[in-house]
């Protein structure tokens, strides 16, 4: 069986930076946790990334937040989470808008033909994390697709349990809840 672990943007600017919020960092420990402990599977990190200028974009128009700047402190990802990344040699995918691009060779280029199994951890529930289940169900429609709730948060408690609820209405299995 194969079976992929998403890291998605846990970064700085999420979690105490720019667009942080109470109870982000308290992810960080069981993140690392989950990525050193997942030893039959790929492991995969992505970055919010956005250039100087952000504030152009169609994102940046509807959230005037500067964050997640290529190169900055706030676009790395954050604490112990980086270090696990880096003992078990995650692979990073930086994308330009909420849910990765798959059909972007550089991204393409990172990702197996097929994966079994797929969970996701990390932050925002209700914008990165929704959308990028959304795209790996796409990619790999026979895939179990899984969210680790207590691995994932937003700022908006309310918002993160409604989304919670939509991703189990299109299959998509909520463990730790």
């Amino acid at each position: 069986m194969k079976r992929g672990l998403f890291v998605i943007d846990y970064q700085n600017d999420f979690v105490d930076g720019a667009l942080g919020f109470a109870g982000a960092e308290l992810l960080d420990e069981k993140i690392a946790s989950k990525i050193r402990e997942y030893d039959e599977g790929y492991v995969w990190f992505t970055r919010d990334t956005h250039f100087e200028n952000y504030l152009e974009t169609r994102e940046g128009r509807n959230l005037p937040v500067v964050h997640c700047i290529k190169g900055t402190y706030g676009w790395q990802v954050y604490g112990e989470t980086a270090d696990a990344l880096n003992e078990v040699n995650a692979k990073a995918i930086d994308k330009l808008v909420f849910g990765m691009d798959v059909t972007d060779p550089a991204i393409a280029a990172v990702l197996p033909e097929t994966l079994d199994e797929i969970e996701l951890v990390g932050l925002v529930s209700n914008i990165c994390v929704v959308s990028n289940a959304v795209v790996l169900q796409a990619k790999y429609p026979e895939a179990t697709i899984i969210v680790d709730a207590s691995c994932t948060a937003s700022f908006d408690k309310e918002l993160h349990e409604k989304v919670l609820d939509v991703l189990a209405g299109f299959q998509v299995k909520i463990i730790n809840r």
